[in-house]
């Protein structure tokens, strides 16, 4: 008999109730009463109004007494502050999420702090932010600063197709790069796991790619149309399932670290999450032919390529509005993204910053094939591939 004993793990894999079709949010009204009597709705102020006239009179239907609170522009400490102080004014029971990302990173961790129901209603295809038990939080300038893992997922979950349809097109193809990202990063993280909820994870990362690469282009061809909620579902859902069952390291590695690297330059803050870390797939692709010589991984961004310029994500830093960046702040990006706690340390390599700035520069740069590519080379070429590509 083993005198081991297992620690225990506790599993946040999915929201308790999930919701979603045409017309979802008006059906919701005596779901919503059971969690609370005194919701704060938090999210951004133009989304809020926007929202509002569908959502309070379903709320009040049920004569709940509703406050709102904004975030503000970022998921700050500052903002938590803030909102916290308007959850005790309110006397708040319930605190329902409306918004993108950061405004439901905020109402999540809002929720945590609380210690109270979460609901959380998304307004755009962006992220699986409504899904995930976990909060980002930015500086007051919108630089990535940590991430929270919190108790549990939301308490439910309300997926409205007609509200995602109001957003703009744009984020939902966001929401495409942050989703297929889950393959790359999961499967250079856990592709050689034999632990069984991680080969469930990289192998549902697989399908969403695949899922992905078919019905994109002609979802955003067709907004509304079957094709379009299914990868809207592929987005928000879909992906939260596989960070939800393969836990941190089959949500982040280097393609998220590139996107927390870049968020500490000004730039960089008129592109969306998941166009940074679309770019970041690329860049950590990059990383895997310059630094193990993989083929099969230039092959790979040789098709993320094609795809990208298709529904029209990001390939180099010039898309990203950074076609001016010098090289310090450039240093600055790749020392930020390969610090210690770095999620990019779950590559199967080391990766040092001044290799990740050639490869962030060299991102649609040709498969090389026959002969080896020196890494040394690759930083020698920084300075002119950027000029290239700007």
């Amino acid at each position: 008999m083993s005198t081991q004993t297992d620690s225990l793990i506790s599993l946040t894999i999915a929201p308790a109730q999930v919701v979603r079709g045409v017309g979802a949010l008006e059906q919701m009204g005596e779901t919503i009463a059971r969690l609370g009597s005194r919701p704060l709705l938090v999210g951004g102020d133009r989304t809020l109004e926007v929202v509002q006239s569908r959502l309070n009179p379903v709320l009040d239907a049920q004569k709940l007494t509703i406050a709102q609170a904004s975030y503000g522009a970022d998921c700050s400490e500052k903002a938590l502050l803030s909102l916290k102080q308007a959850a005790v004014d309110h006397q708040a029971d319930l605190i329902i999420g409306i918004g993108g990302g950061k405004a439901l990173d905020a109402a999540k961790l809002l929720a945590f702090q609380c210690k109270l129901p979460i609901i959380t209603i998304p307004t755009s295809g962006a992220t699986c932010a409504a899904w995930t038990a976990l909060s980002n939080i930015y500086s007051e300038q919108g630089a990535f600063l940590y991430d929270v893992s919190l108790s549990r997922c939301p308490d439910l979950l309300i997926l409205d197709y007609d509200l995602i349809a109001t957003a703009p097109q744009r984020t939902l193809v966001a929401g495409i790069g942050d989703a297929i990202a889950k393959w790359y990063e999961a499967s250079v993280s856990s592709g050689h796991s034999e632990k069984t909820f991680l080969i469930a994870a990289v192998q549902q990362a697989r399908v969403l790619r695949d899922i992905l690469f078919q019905k994109s282009a002609i979802a955003l061809q067709q907004p509304g149309s079957e094709p379009w909620r299914e990868v809207v579902d592929a987005a928000i859902l879909m992906a939260g399932v596989i960070g939800g069952i393969g836990g941190a390291q089959c949500r982040t590695v280097a393609a998220h670290a590139v996107h927390n690297g870049l968020t500490h330059l000004l730039k960089s803050h008129g592109t969306l999450h998941g166009e940074k870390v679309a770019f970041g797939i690329l860049v950590q692709l990059r990383l895997e032919e310059m630094i193990q010589g993989n083929q099969l991984a230039a092959t790979a961004r040789q098709q993320l390529l094609k795809f990208y310029r298709e529904i029209g994500l990001p390939q180099t830093l010039t898309d990203l509005g950074l076609e001016s960046v010098t090289i310090a702040d450039l240093q600055h990006a790749a020392e930020i993204a390969c610090a210690e706690t770095s999620d990019i340390h779950r590559l199967p390599f080391k990766v040092a910053p001044d290799q990740l700035m050639a490869a962030m520069v060299s991102t649609i740069a040709p498969c090389v094939r026959g002969e080896e590519r020196g890494v040394r080379s690759e930083e020698r070429n920084v300075k002119s591939e950027e000029r290239c590509e700007a």
